[in-house]
């Protein structure tokens, strides 16, 4: 897979690309990730990739100009998504969607957002990994990034992951983990966890992410059409191990 990214700070996203799952996969040739920088197609001597909106208002506005030159330049793959507040939302099935495709390229926007001509002309879509309004893309093209990539045949270790981790086939958030000491500070681990019984196991941990999934995101439960008889009786059978409680500010 091929992916390119462009921005005014593309060390940023460089650098985060170069560590753990993503930096393995870069260099095992499993992905491919290129960032441009975009001052590098601007064309008076400061470098502008901004300028004041037209009409007033607060702030500044990225140029069509640097944006149009580096990515038509660059030979870089379609779609092209443009990473903003007001985009479709970013989930796990669109991680999906896109760690399917031979490549994909991000434009990380910066300031107060970016020439209407950018979205109108040259993106394809735009994505949002959040209702929350950040600084530029750079975070949020690292996000998309590592969410796809983890996806891709043979980049994780653990071919069964993608399935039983939150958001996966299950549509259930994931159950939750214990490692050894069985014993610490007092607190131990599930009995059920312990017995060697894996058939047992995978009853209580199914139950167990479905108790997670209703306490928590409840939504979950109603895509998949609710409860079945099955999973009342997993719930009935388990009971739910404790969670923190939610916290208010």
């Amino acid at each position: 897979m091929r992916i390119d990214v462009f921005s005014i700070f593309p060390s940023l996203v460089d650098g985060f690309c170069q560590e753990s799952l993503l930096g393995r996969a870069r260099k095992e040739g499993k992905v491919t990730i290129t960032c441009h920088d975009l001052r590098e197609h601007t064309t008076d001597v400061h470098h502008s990739v901004d300028d004041a909106p037209f009409g007033g208002g607060a702030g500044m506005v990225m140029s069509p100009q640097p944006i149009f030159d580096s990515f038509e330049r660059s030979g870089a793959p379609r779609p092209l998504f443009l990473l903003s507040p007001g985009g479709k939302r970013f989930d796990q099935a669109f991680a999906n969607r896109l760690s399917e495709l031979d490549g994909f390229s991000l434009l990380c926007g910066r300031y107060e957002g970016v020439d209407h001509r950018i979205r109108e002309h040259l993106v394809d879509e735009e994505i949002s990994v959040g209702d929350v309004v950040l600084a530029g893309g750079e975070v949020a093209a690292c996000l998309v990034i590592e969410a796809v990539t983890r996806l891709i045949p043979g980049v994780m270790g653990n071919a069964v992951s993608p399935v039983t981790e939150s958001f996966g086939a299950s549509g259930l958030l994931e159950e939750p983990q214990f490692t050894r000491p069985a014993e610490f500070r007092g607190w131990e681990v599930p009995e059920v966890l312990r017995s060697g019984d894996h058939a047992r196991i995978e009853r209580f941990r199914l139950a167990q992410a479905l108790h997670r999934t209703i306490a928590r995101r409840p939504d979950l439960i109603e895509a998949r059409g609710g409860l079945s008889k099955e999973d009342k009786a997993l719930l009935e059978e388990f009971p739910p191990l404790p969670y923190p409680s939610t916290f208010t500010i």
